[in-house]
């Protein structure tokens, strides 16, 4: 069986074990690993450069996580993590001084850098990293081109309007300033890797994660030839909801929705993302227990599961729902 999942960071890498979980993969090594295939598209709108390091957060975190060396506790970058580069870094003068780069991170980005400025693609040297952390999933960007997510903000500063990196919006800013706009910057030069869109037209299913649908899942849509591939894709289209009761299961996908003029709820990510039938990209949406599914989107399938993605054992849950929804078994 091949499931091919669009995914950001943390919740999309929690995602994925949920996912390697129900299928024996990875960790969970219960099935011959020639049995299933699980692709990852990931994310590389929050990708910076920061320091003279080329920086790809949702790549890594999907990477640390499949490969257990995830910090257990903030769910991004590495355990055990020391912090002496940015210490001299401060002691320099040097910024951004609001971004934490570990010493054991810095690694990642230095080799990623190094084969980067080599010429070689970031499809090809996120394999290479993945070598040292077999993940069990195949971690793919959805481009190999730059393609970063900028946001208008009014500056506390002077109080004008200017775009600003997402990575200054969110970690630097926590996403508190008045907010106006999201671009993807370098989207319209962008193209979708071969490896990308032959994983989504081979797969039996595809699946949304649970992720910030703006600028997670939004940011890989916005890549020319993602719709156009999920729209034509022989097998079934599957979203879940990042919403419940109002709230996002994590990070700021409220904010994000209500920037581009959207009510934070399941049915509004739902008619954002839109059916198949229609001009949009999904068969099939789950939404949390107990929430209404009698308005539907028009022309999606919508059904409810637990979508609380407590540990793995309940995730591979809601991967199963999604499944059986869809009629798809592995």
């Amino acid at each position: 069986m091949k499931v091919t999942v669009l995914v950001g960071g943390v919740g999309g890498a929690k995602f994925l074990l949920g996912v390697q979980k129900l299928l024996g993969l990875g960790r969970f090594g219960e099935a011959d690993a020639t049995a299933h295939e699980l692709t990852a598209v990931v994310n590389v709108g929050d990708d910076a450069w920061m320091h003279g390091v080329r920086i790809c957060p949702d790549l890594d975190t999907c990477m640390y996580t499949l490969g257990g060396g995830v910090d257990p506790e903030r769910g991004w970058g590495h355990r055990d993590e020391t912090w002496h580069a940015m210490e001299e870094l401060a002691r320099y003068g040097m910024q951004p001084d609001w971004f934490g780069l570990g010493d054991r991170d810095l690694a990642t980005h230095l080799v990623r850098t190094q084969a980067l400025r080599g010429g070689y693609p970031l499809t090809e040297v996120t394999a290479a990293l993945c070598d040292r952390w077999q993940p069990g999933a195949r971690l793919l960007p959805v481009t190999d081109d730059s393609c970063e997510t900028h946001v208008v903000i009014t500056d506390p500063a002077d109080d004008t309007q200017r775009a600003i990196h997402f990575q200054e919006w969110w970690v630097r800013y926590r996403a508190e300033v008045p907010t106006h706009g999201f671009g993807f910057v370098g989207a319209e030069k962008a193209n979708a890797t071969p490896q990308v869109l032959e994983a989504i037209a081979d797969a039996d299913i595809v699946l949304l994660a649970p992720s910030n649908p703006v600028v997670s899942i939004g940011a890989i849509l916005a890549i020319p030839g993602i719709r156009a591939a999920l729209r034509s894709t022989p097998a079934p289209v599957v979203g879940y909801s990042p919403i419940i009761a109002g709230k996002p299961l994590r990070g700021m996908a409220d904010t994000c929705l209500s920037v581009i003029g959207l009510e934070s709820s399941s049915h509004a990510v739902g008619q954002h993302y839109g059916s198949r039938s229609g001009t949009g990209i999904l068969d099939y949406w789950l939404v949390h227990e107990g929430e209404a599914t009698a308005d539907e989107p028009a022309g999606i399938t919508v059904r409810s599961a637990p979508l609380l993605m407590t540990d793995p054992a309940a995730t591979a849950e809601m991967v199963r729902a999604g499944l059986n929804v869809a009629g798809v078994s592995p």
